[in-house]
């Protein structure tokens, strides 16, 4: 199997009508809408070059007051999103999929979980957002994507979502080659067990 080239792969974001430009536009229309609502701390997994809160945050009156943590395990795209973060902005080069990468980030009232679901298992998606829940602040917003092939596992990622404590905001995309959910933790807060591993990529 072909390594997948996680900077190249951005490369869509610049074409114009492009699926992934298109999904990209949707999650930073939520992004700015929870910046909107007072998310303060953001932590962003697998978080690339950081194109989807980056140039939202670098635009928002609140800028000065959010915190964020960017864990990617590319080097080059760690150099990418370094180079573009302001002030307040953690550009991690670590393991996303490892828990303890969010010490002391978290609870955050921002979780983005964006392009990885349609690269791990289905078992590694369910165990993903049932962890999700020690990453969220009470009332914590988490954007996630996942492509719309077939067979569409956008409705079930929604009903682990909500089997999690997790209450439904939003799901876009259909009818499109992506999804982008919403949703909002509506549980306690959980505390970190920074030693768990929630996915593996299988690409």
């Amino acid at each position: 199997m072909t390594q997948q080239d996680w900077v190249r792969w951005h490369d869509a974001y610049d074409e114009p009508g492009s699926s992934l430009k298109d999904r990209l536009d949707i999650v930073r229309t939520w992004v700015g809408t929870a910046l909107d609502e007072g998310a303060a701390r953001v932590v962003s997994l697998c978080a690339g070059q950081g194109r989807d809160l980056l140039p939202v945050l670098a635009g928002h009156p609140r800028r000065g007051r959010v915190r964020a943590r960017l864990v990617e395990l590319d080097e080059r795209n760690v150099a990418a999103a370094r180079s573009a973060a302001p002030e307040g902005v953690e550009v991690v080069c670590g393991d996303a999929a490892v828990t303890g990468s969010y010490a002391g980030a978290v609870p955050a009232d921002l979780v983005l979980a964006c392009g990885i679901f349609g690269n791990i298992t289905d078992d590694d998606i369910r165990r993903t957002v049932a962890t999700l829940p020690q990453l969220c602040a009470p009332g914590a917003m988490v954007i996630w994507t996942r492509g719309r092939h077939e067979p569409d596992l956008v409705p079930a990622i929604c009903a682990w979502f909500e089997g999690c404590g997790f209450e439904r905001v939003a799901v876009e995309g259909e009818g499109t080659k992506y999804g982008v959910g919403v949703h909002r933790y509506a549980g306690p807060q959980v505390a970190l067990e920074p030693a768990e591993r929630m996915f593996t990529f299988i690409r």
